[in-house]
């Protein structure tokens, strides 16, 4: 029985990575019991879709490294265009700010990414995720939206809705990669990006002090679970793949 559910827990697992869009996890997943297993389980299923909206925002990095600088785009060009693009995603004015978009434009180290997804999503059984595919507990002040259960009754946000898990992951990155509470990540970041360092999830994790409202705390619950889990291996992984595909082409 147990190597039909294993199998079977397998089989979901690839079937979610080769799918357009993931929404919440398998049933099967709900099933297991609370064990370093299923904590596995997790890691693995979320790692596949925080690597490729890394890689999303890598090509835009790319992109804007290949202008070399060059303020001298024309309007009408599709170099420009793309450019204009990325700079309103990313709420820089200054289309040819370069090094002020390249601070933005830039990765989350997938083990800083998926031991938030985790403290924030309960391990993925917050009825925020099976509602509203919110994995790292984004709100909204929008019309639209879930009511959380013990909401103080002066506050007036809602916990965001997501069509899926991509969704969820892209704006999480953007998030960090925009907003002004996480300058001191983006500027960690880019310090190891000068000393031609992989970023690192450990030491990026420790600038998500405006993460939550108990700060301090937050921060050796992040670093906890990284090193629990021993998810500095999923960086590890993410640029040996990077370094893999570079030599493919």
């Amino acid at each position: 029985m147990k190597k039909i559910l294993f199998v079977s827990l397998i089989f979901s697992l690839f079937a979610s990575i080769c799918s357009a869009s993931t929404t919440g996890f398998p049933e099967d997943y709900y099933k297991m019991k609370a064990t370093v297993k299923k904590q596995v389980y997790f890691f693995n299923y979320l790692f596949p879709h925080i690597e490729n909206a890394n890689k999303a925002i890598l090509k835009d990095r790319a992109f804007i490294k290949s202008l070399k600088e060059n303020k001298d785009l024309k309007k009408t060009s599709l170099e420009y265009k793309r450019l204009e693009q990325i700079a309103k995603r990313y709420k820089v004015k200054d289309i040819f700010n370069y090094k002020y978009l390249l601070q933005r434009v830039d990765i989350v180290p997938p083990s800083m990414a998926l031991a938030q997804a985790a403290i924030e999503s309960g391990w993925g059984t917050s009825r925020f995720v099976k509602l509203g595919n919110n994995l790292f507990g984004h709100w909204t002040f929008g019309k639209v939206g879930i009511m959380p259960l013990r909401r103080d009754p002066n506050a007036k946000h809602l916990i965001r809705i997501f069509k899926s898990f991509e969704e969820a992951i892209s704006a999480y990155m953007l998030n960090l990669n925009r907003t002004k509470a996480y300058y001191d990540f983006r500027k960690q970041r880019e310090i190891a990006r000068q000393k031609n360092e992989n970023p690192s999830g450990i030491k990026l994790s420790q600038t998500m002090i405006n993460y939550s409202q108990i700060r301090e705390r937050y921060l050796k619950i992040l670093k906890n679970v990284i090193r629990k889990n021993k998810l500095e291996a999923y960086d590890k992984k993410f640029y040996e793949n990077l370094k893999k595909e570079k030599n493919e082409i």
